[in-house]
């Protein structure tokens, strides 16, 4: 294990809420444009003749690259060998240039989904490296900081939804331009005001073999478990639950707009649920915390098919609660792997975990639409289920092993 130090001049001239707000906020702009494409869907089917296979490969085009880049930064240790702010500015800012190439450049979706992966490539210097960041400021309230920074990746998430209502389906390409805006802000305020904190550990040498012991680590891969379980719920729930909103407002006759609005609570529900989660798991322990979310969120997934077309309270309820479990138990997993890693390697053990999740995603992602055309929306979302199944068995098997009490101060 290496010696944490703290870096005087990496601290900055701020204190450490207000760094971890700003960093947030920087993440919060950074990862607007990962749904700018997905939240005008409808517009780009009927532009380009989409069937269900372009539709999803429009975020699933996303999850790519940002696998294929955060597979490679942890192979090469990036996320602890070079400068994090530079990395998450710089990333940030090519993620703004390709969302705003497809508005000005792409007449189809061959172009548009080159620019999606190279965007999602980008994203894997933002995401990863701000968790990073916010490790090195937070110790015994690491899970309120980590769940302050999932909180802002969910409202980034869903900002093209709201965005979309505000003008997208008079013009889809105004979605584009304002997400990539969003994320160019984000890399001016990642450049100027984000610091690494106290607990910065010193830069390691370049070891790709600690990938293998990551893989090696039962504690870590059983968290990694526990995360894949979440994973494979998350997206897919986040790429079609707008669209099933959307279906169901026009099966009842309803402005397309209070559908993207409704969306967008969902992901503002979700980013509520982060922090929540965060201050909730620092005092009673991750394993519990996780584990009940996903019951939660799980128990979501297969009754909300049944409310399509019908009651609209019972079905914002719904949609709400689930977006408020969905993400809320994310920011515990990032935790979990930065208290049991070598924290030498923390930024590359948390995008290992995020590149193996996102992996995932792709199959969930291209399942949805399928089973929508084969069963209807009333069944589609029931596969998700198994997720958090899998998962709550991963994090209580961990919190039965010795390891687990390096997690949130003996909490477990």
């Amino acid at each position: 294990m290496g010696e944490a130090v703290a870096h005087p001049r990496s601290i900055g001239i701020v204190g450490k809420w207000p760094t971890l707000v700003l960093l947030s906020i920087a993440t919060l702009f950074g990862m607007s444009v990962w749904f700018s494409a997905s939240a005008i869907v409808p517009q780009l089917s009927q532009l380009w003749q989409l069937d269900d296979s372009g539709r999803a490969w429009l975020t699933m085009s996303v999850q790519i690259g940002f696998v294929v880049g955060a597979i490679a930064s942890s192979l090469l240790n990036l996320a602890d060998r070079l400068p994090a702010r530079w990395m998450m500015a710089i990333s940030s800012a090519l993620a703004a240039l390709a969302t705003a190439l497809i508005a000005t450049s792409a007449s189809g979706l061959g172009i548009a989904l080159t620019l999606r992966f190279l965007t999602g490539v980008a994203l894997a210097g933002v995401y990863p490296v701000a968790m990073k960041i916010m490790a090195t400021w937070t110790k015994a309230d690491r899970g309120l900081g980590l769940g302050l920074l999932v909180g802002a990746l969910a409202l980034g998430s869903g900002a093209p939804h709201l965005i979309n209502a505000a003008g997208g389906f008079e013009d889809w390409k105004y979605v584009l331009y304002l997400s990539a805006g969003l994320a160019a802000a984000g890399a001016l305020v990642a450049a100027i005001f984000v610091r690494e904190g106290p607990f910065a550990a010193r830069t390691p040498r370049f070891n790709w073999r600690y990938v293998g012991a990551i893989l090696r680590d039962r504690e870590i891969m059983l968290t990694n478990l526990g995360y894949l379980g979440h994973m494979w719920e998350l997206f897919a729930m986040w790429a079609w639950l707008p669209v099933f909103l959307l279906a169901s407002f026009e099966s009842l006759g309803l402005d397309l707009r209070l559908a993207s609005v409704l969306s967008f609570a969902v992901f503002g529900a979700g980013a509520l649920g982060s922090l929540f989660a965060g201050q909730l798991a620092d005092r009673i322990g991750r394993t519990a915390v996780t584990s009940l979310l996903m019951g939660i969120s799980g128990a979501c997934a297969l009754t909300i098919g049944f409310l399509f077309g019908g009651p609209m309270i019972p079905l914002v309820a719904l949609s709400l609660i689930w977006g408020f479990t969905v993400v809320a138990d994310s920011a515990q997993f990032s935790a979990s792997i930065s208290e049991l890693c070598d924290e030498r390697y923390v930024g590359t053990s948390l995008t290992l975990q995020t590149s193996i999740g996102f992996l995932l995603t792709l199959f969930t992602i291209r399942l949805v639409p399928s089973l929508v055309s084969r069963v209807g929306w009333e069944w589609a979302f029931v596969i998700l289920a198994f997720g958090p199944l899998v998962g709550i068995w991963g994090m209580l098997a961990l919190r039965r092993s010795p390891a687990a009490v390096r997690l949130a101060g003996g909490r477990r």
